[in-house]
């Protein structure tokens, strides 16, 4: 339930918790930093945080309509600094560096995606460190070497270690839940999704860019299909050869998504065009519907942010652009879908289903959080890795549980009405 609402917004008590009240070198801006949560506190139309301050005192923010209830403490305002000029990823850095700390960090992240309207730019980097963040992510623009690059940064950090926390398949994507599933099953249910948007029969070619690790190949192949599966990771294309050798009709290839040449009965890319960048969806759609046979149909799954506030993260650099995937970006839905049009792809029955994403991303943090438990992790990873990886599942746990980010299931028809 949320905070008594005659606290909302103010300071209470003594925070005994927090290391001696006031010390450190920005003590002296502790006003400023309180005004700082005064703008927090008038942007949080829902939900509540409970903040314990570095100068003891503890502050009920939000708490005007029902919605997560997040404890955070915040051991140094260094912390509200960095949030304020490098936005989510200063917020990761001060998480990192100790200097704030949460019990569960997920209704924190809900709560900033719930609010993300009202609270506007609060949480995005400003000054000189978003221009040079804006810089360095042009920097890993995704032309073909930089493509190729931004992959393997993400994907080759070898294939034991997302086996600590993948399902047995190793798909990398939002599983399909239904009441009953496992993580498994609704693997496989979301696999199933994607073959039967395709419509091929029994023999039929399908084109899939970006294979991960060959759970859709597999499963396609296995119903009668062949595949082409294409992908820029070395590991992944050597799992995924491994995995479909017994089985006919699957070929896989490190080839980019622009060279693919040929004719296909359809084409499947699970999200893969998060990782293509904004300035190159035309040259990602423009393939698709080259390489389809009229009428053929391509199944997509994608992310997308809402549209309200996607030119605000378009124009900035976030946490997983910075840490976890360099290059990458969140779809506009409208925009997306208006480049496909003008490429003569139909957009047909549009699926969204972001709080399956939450669970998913919760089943993986539960799987990495019992491999650290028992002492499964590679010899080669040390602990600030690990942590980093966790802090990225709980913040992507957040985005689709505050409803501004979702996951989406669309079947593309070359030549058919829009």
């Amino acid at each position: 339930m949320n905070a008594p609402s005659r606290n909302r917004g103010r300071r209470t008590g003594r925070n005994t918790h927090s290391p001696v009240a006031g010390r450190g070198t920005l003590r002296w801006l502790a006003p400023a930093f309180h005004r700082l949560l005064d703008r927090l506190d008038r942007g949080l139309a829902a939900g509540t945080i409970e903040a314990s301050l570095p100068d003891g005192t503890t502050r009920f923010l939000g708490a005007r309509s029902p919605g997560p209830v997040a404890e955070v403490r915040v051991h140094s305002w260094r912390a509200l600094l960095r949030l304020v000029t490098g936005g989510s990823a200063g917020w990761y850095e001060a998480w990192a560096a100790g200097e704030w700390s949460s019990a569960d960090p997920v209704p924190l992240f809900d709560l900033f995606m719930r609010n993300r309207v009202p609270l506007g730019n609060l949480a995005r980097a400003s000054g000189p460190t978003r221009a040079v963040k804006r810089w360095l992510h042009w920097l890993h623009h995704n032309d073909r070497a930089g493509a190729r690059r931004n992959i393997r940064y993400h994907y080759d950090l070898g294939n034991d270690f997302y086996r600590l926390w993948l399902d047995p398949s190793l798909t990398y994507s939002s599983a399909l839940f239904d009441t009953s599933d496992d993580l498994a099953a609704a693997q496989a249910r979301k696999l199933d999704a994607i073959l039967a948007r395709t419509g091929t029969k029994s023999g039929e070619r399908i084109l899939e860019i970006g294979c991960g690790w060959g759970s859709f190949a597999e499963r396609a192949a296995r119903a009668g299909r062949r595949v082409h599966a294409i992908t820029l990771s070395e590991h992944q294309a050597e799992a995924a050869i491994a995995r479909n050798a017994g089985l006919d009709g699957v070929t896989v290839a490190i080839t980019d998504y622009r060279d693919v040449d040929g004719e296909y009965d359809a084409v499947a890319s699970i999200e893969m065009v998060e990782a293509v960048g904004q300035a190159y969806w035309s040259d990602y759609l423009a393939t698709i519907a080259r390489v389809l046979k009229p009428g053929g149909r391509a199944a997509i799954q994608y992310i997308a942010i809402d549209d309200a506030i996607f030119d605000a993260y378009a124009a900035n650099v976030d946490f997983i652009q910075t840490y976890i995937f360099p290059g990458g970006m969140l779809l506009s839905t409208s925009r997306f879908r208006a480049l496909a049009e003008r490429h003569g792809l139909a957009w047909r029955d549009p699926h969204a289903f972001g709080p399956d994403y939450a669970r998913t991303l919760r089943e993986w943090r539960h799987a990495l959080d019992r491999a650290v438990a028992e002492h499964r992790l590679p010899a080669d990873l040390d602990r600030g890795f690990v942590d980093l990886w966790r802090y990225y599942l709980m913040y992507c746990e957040g985005g689709f549980a505050g409803g501004g980010i979702d996951v989406v299931q669309v079947t593309l028809v070359k030549g058919g009405k829009t």
